[in-house]
């Protein structure tokens, strides 16, 4: 087992009326709260008002910035600091999915460091040390964002989509009634589902790792998201099924399942660049490549990729390739069972080859780094999973 540091810092109210609490709890964070969210649902749902009753309640000020989109822009995320700061907020508050969540934390940045270029935090040319107090009200499973150190930014204006992680990142609080789950779109719900798979499984698939108890965690969180995934499909108003979901959102990402193994995310790299240039919804963009990258990986690491068919998906094979392969071939199958992508001409995308070639570019910061802890990947390896993925 490797060592690792787990920290998780997010105090989380878990439950049907936990929005209700907004007001008591941010109060012990800030007196001045921006209010981050989306173009609407929070307020056809009435969570919003709650929420700013609530803050009312508690004597919390609050200023309102919505407009967060599937993709999180710079642009927008630098209007909200210039308000924040206007504002005067201490503290901000994310209300919806990732999106508005991921938002608000880089409004936090910002509003902490208002004579620093935002992006210049997220790419790491400035050093982030010091931000605001985060807090999250969820309404969507998906991106696990209310607990992890993690944050993702798209800059329109150069085409490129990058992640930031921090332990500024990490919400206080985060506020989570799975209720809410059942007003989302069931296309919404399927990409969250297949984010959370894909939070885990990221942090799975790495060779030479002895972490046992950790990899009972991660094929015990797959199982019931693929167990209570499909039910909420078929049935959003089954709220035990979404309260699995919701949280299995929150662990997947919070780095409990990497402890003594670590990360890899590469997937993740294909994924961005997907959105980026085309605006591919995320989880999407993920179940569009996976089958691609697994295929092209197994054989390098056929006692993972084997033990994942056989723990996750009960696969009665001896043979590590076959298993590996049925398992691979599992997974697609679900994903498509939920009416998500599992190719680029599923996603709506037909790249050419020079698409493809920026794509892995992109994927591979110019062709600076190498993916997978399988085995290092370059820009021309990408490629490859890219042109498998046309299928």
């Amino acid at each position: 087992m490797q060592d690792f540091i787990f920290y998780a810092p997010t105090k989380v109210v878990f439950g049907k009326a936990a929005q209700s609490q907004a007001g008591e709890i941010a109060s012990r964070y800030g007196r001045r709260a921006m209010l981050v969210y989306g173009k609407g649902s929070v307020i056809r749902s009435g969570l919003l008002d709650e929420v700013k009753l609530s803050l009312e309640k508690a004597g919390v000020e609050y200023s309102l910035f919505g407009g967060a989109q599937p993709n999180p822009t710079l642009a927008h995320a630098e209007e909200g600091v210039k308000q924040a700061v206007e504002f005067g907020a201490d503290l901000i508050i994310g209300i919806g999915g990732g999106s508005a969540i991921d938002t608000a934390k880089a409004i936090a940045h910002g509003t902490a460091n208002p004579g620093t270029p935002l992006w210049n935090i997220w790419t790491r040319k400035a050093e982030l040390t010091k931000s605001l107090p985060i807090g999250a009200v969820l309404t969507m499973p998906a991106a696990g964002s209310e607990m992890s150190d993690s944050a993702v930014l798209t800059n329109e204006s150069i085409g490129k989509k990058s992640g930031l992680s921090t332990e500024f990142n990490r919400c206080k609080f985060a506020l989570v009634n799975p209720s809410y789950g059942a007003t989302l779109p069931k296309y919404q719900l399927a990409a969250g589902i297949t984010d959370i798979m894909m939070h885990t499984m990221e942090r799975y698939f790495i060779p030479d790792s002895h972490a046992e108890l950790t990899d009972e965690i991660a094929e015990g969180l797959i199982r019931t998201v693929i167990r209570n995934g499909a039910e909420v499909i078929k049935n959003p108003e089954n709220y035990d099924a979404l309260a699995e979901i919701f949280w299995a959102s929150s662990l997947s990402h919070n780095s409990l399942t990497e402890c003594g193994r670590g990360k890899d995310f590469s997937v993740h790299k294909l994924g961005h660049a997907l959105s980026a240039k085309y605006g591919a919804t995320h989880g999407a963009s993920l179940s569009a490549v996976w089958g691609s990258w697994a295929e092209y990986l197994y054989r390098d690491c056929p006692q993972r990729f084997s033990r994942f068919a056989r723990k996750v998906w009960s696969i009665d094979e001896k043979d590590d390739i076959a298993a590996s392969k049925k398992g691979i071939e599992l997974t697609v199958g679900f994903f498509r069972s939920i009416g998500m992508p599992t190719s680029l001409k599923e996603l709506g995308v037909e790249p050419d080859d020079s698409e493809i070639t920026a794509l892995a570019l992109d994927a591979t910061m110019k062709g600076t780094v190498k993916l997978s802890r399988i085995r290092p990947l370059d820009s021309e390896d990408i490629e490859k999973i890219f042109r498998l993925a046309l299928k």
